[in-house]
């Protein structure tokens, strides 16, 4: 029970792996790219987690559904894949939706 929450996020991870190559949004194209811009939401998003636990806004509770290790204090494990899905997800909605963008103009075009 206590990997619970881990499993939830590889699942998520998981689904936006295969959205993303079904539809050959990011990972498919540029590879490269879509790992750095994935890394780099990651690390602003630890250094933020990061300012905020030391001014003691943020803080790990305690729940049966996480494993219990942490990384860093009040830092769990769980927080890096949730952060890495957080940043990934929001590239392939961004990409998603300027797909959609771009071809409701070229039929708006094509009239």
């Amino acid at each position: 029970m206590s990997a619970l929450y881990l499993l939830g996020l590889l699942v998520s991870l998981a689904g936006c792996l295969a959205a993303d190559i079904r539809l050959k949004l990011a990972i498919a194209v540029q590879t490269r790219r879509t790992l750095l811009s994935v890394a780099s939401g990651v690390l602003f998003f630890v250094i933020w987690d990061m300012v905020g636990i030391q001014a003691g806004i943020f803080f790990r509770g305690e729940s049966p559904f996480l494993l219990g290790f942490e990384i860093a204090p009040q830092f769990p494990v769980e927080e890096l894949f949730f952060l890495t899905l957080l940043s990934y997800s929001t590239l392939l909605s961004f990409l998603g939706l300027g797909r959609l963008v771009h071809r409701a103009r070229d039929k708006r075009a094509a009239r």
